[in-house]
């Protein structure tokens, strides 16, 4: 029986492979959510990013545990602005207010 990846693992692979490309998945997945307002994706892919980075390497820029991580890159709940912050701190990234274009 043929083993398929998740889009997880194939996202993963192709920042791996890329990782040219994460500052314009950053931007895109951040406007999304500006967009839909839908955290649950954000995280998922915030999860992918830090994967990507490696969970220890966030844990020793973030200052957060292993569980305080997983917990807030989990989609079980919203994390704290402050914990966002140091996991895109940690990943290379700030958070920073954008003018919304006006129609």
């Amino acid at each position: 029986m043929r083993k398929y990846k998740t889009l997880h693992e194939a996202t993963k692979e192709y920042f791996m492979k890329n990782p040219e490309e994460i500052d314009n998945f950053i931007l895109e997945i951040f406007e999304d959510y500006a967009k839909d307002g839908d955290s649950a994706a954000l995280l998922s892919e915030l999860r992918v990013i830090a994967s990507v980075k490696g969970i220890s390497y966030l844990e020793e820029d973030s200052e957060m545990t292993p569980q305080e991580l997983e917990k807030d890159l989990s989609c079980k709940e919203n994390p704290p602005l402050d914990s966002v912050q140091s996991i895109m701190q940690a990943i290379g990234y700030q958070l920073m207010p954008k003018p919304i274009a006006k129609t």
